[in-house]
């Protein structure tokens, strides 16, 4: 049984909070197949909703779901609902960019207990400044108050309230969730993030080159998946946006990350970055069944 959320607002610091309130439904996500779902992103583990549950779902979506734009370019429109998303993901075992994955992942985890919250991130553009509202969709995962056995035992430390941000759908970033806890610097697969509190504004940020990277800003106010809609329509259809100009398929991997960009192929290894120049439509096609699964139409 689906959970729709009404909100409260709190204010702790300058950042505002909001609590919920969980209300039955008897509206389902029709295609969701739990366990089709977590063997798609191979996935055998504990389902009991707690940190060590979600920070293994997140690592194996990451490994086994690719970043893609492929429908933009094969003229596919991508519509804002869950069950087509959980269809091309799932049944289809495509990947998708963040609108999609994130939209699925927050199906899932809705289904095996947690609460999830949609929010909208701004990217942070090359100049420093900040992307519009809904250019990226993000999640909150709120767990239970009560730490659970599994968290007990693997000695993941868990508070009243515990929260975390997670995204499958940024590319080329965090492989387990973030702990939503302002100042706290993040260690992970050889890298460093962070959340920064600014007026009410969360920053993501990673550590590059010896210096702070923000990825994008964010805030906690709840979304809907329809509010989404928009932009992703801009980023599918627009010129101006950089799904438009080239084919992308990425996935991480224990060690590193796997891309195809257009007809460059991307591997990097334990930092080691090696580039490979396809020769052709006909190579790039095996390439992306070969390393990412993905069969398309001819």
């Amino acid at each position: 049984m689906a959970k729709h959320r009404r909100y409260a607002r709190c204010q702790i610091g300058v950042i505002t909070y909001y609590t919920v309130n969980r209300v039955k439904t008897t509206v389902a996500n029709s295609l969701l197949n739990v366990s089709s779902y977590l063997d798609r992103i191979g996935y055998s583990g504990s389902t009991e909703p707690s940190a060590e549950t979600l920070c293994a779902l997140h690592r194996a979506h990451m490994y086994a779901v690719p970043f893609e734009n492929l429908d933009i370019h094969l003229g596919r429109p991508i519509v804002c609902d869950d069950d087509r998303f959980l269809h091309k993901i799932v049944s289809e075992r495509r990947g998708g960019f963040c609108y999609e994955l994130n939209g699925a992942f927050a199906v899932l985890l809705r289904a095996l207990g947690f609460d999830v919250t949609l929010l909208s991130a701004r990217v942070t553009r090359a100049d420093a400044s900040d992307g519009p509202e809904f250019d990226h969709l993000t999640l909150r995962v709120d767990l239970p108050q009560r730490a659970s056995n599994a968290d007990l035992l693997s000695g993941i430390e868990q508070k009243p309230h515990d929260s975390w941000l997670a995204d499958v759908g940024f590319g080329d970033s965090f492989i387990e969730p973030l702990r939503l806890e302002p100042g706290l610097e993040l260690p992970q697969f050889g890298r460093v993030y962070r959340l920064l509190e600014d007026d009410g504004d969360l920053h993501m940020e990673v550590m590059a080159d010896g210096k702070w990277k923000r990825e994008y800003t964010f805030t906690l106010q709840p979304r809907r998946l329809l509010d989404f809609a928009a932009m992703c329509h801009y980023h599918q259809t627009s010129p101006d946006s950089h799904f438009t100009r080239q084919r992308i398929c990425s996935r991480a991997t224990p060690n590193g990350r796997i891309s195809l960009s257009d007809l460059k192929l991307i591997e990097t290894r334990d930092g080691q970055r090696d580039e490979h120049q396809l020769a052709g439509e006909e190579q790039w096609r095996s390439t992306l069944q070969e390393l990412f699964g993905i069969e398309l139409p001819g």
